[in-house]
């Protein structure tokens, strides 16, 4: 677990820089500039998320968008965008990973990563997110 665990920090990263650079998907999944040691589990785990992400972007920022209540998307800071669309990528269609588990990991990594009130906001929408993906299964 804790290769995924490194394989989402390095994946949220990489969508951070992908966000400010504007770079291509494939710029994003090289993770050459990483000073850290990285192992190829996590490594193929975090460009499977980057890919999936950014090829949905489109259809995970309308779903972001959809569950801000007075908010403007503008307005995330990056850090807690990149760990949004991860994690929204993950509850949309990663459907062989728990939901408790991708919002669990997402509230770690904002804890980690993102300022003292990133994991309050990442853990309300995608709460939300989650409540409306398990009513459209039902």
């Amino acid at each position: 677990m804790l290769s995924r665990r490194a394989g989402r920090i390095l994946a949220v990263q990489s969508l951070y820089a992908w966000d400010l650079s504007h770079c291509s998907p494939e710029q994003a999944v090289d993770f050459s500039w990483s000073e850290e040691e990285i192992e190829q589990s996590a490594a193929n785990f975090s460009r499977l998320l980057v890919r999936g992400t950014i090829e949905n972007a489109k259809a995970v920022d309308t779903m972001i968008r959809s569950h801000l209540k007075h908010w403007s998307f503008s307005r995330i800071r990056r850090v807690d965008l990149a760990i949004l669309r991860l994690s929204t990528f993950s509850l949309m269609f990663q459907p062989d990973i728990s939901p408790s588990v991708v919002i669990s990991e997402a509230i770690s990594i904002a804890d980690i990563l993102g300022t003292d009130d990133s994991f309050r906001f990442v853990n309300g929408i995608l709460d939300s997110i989650r409540k409306t993906r398990a009513v459209a299964v039902v």
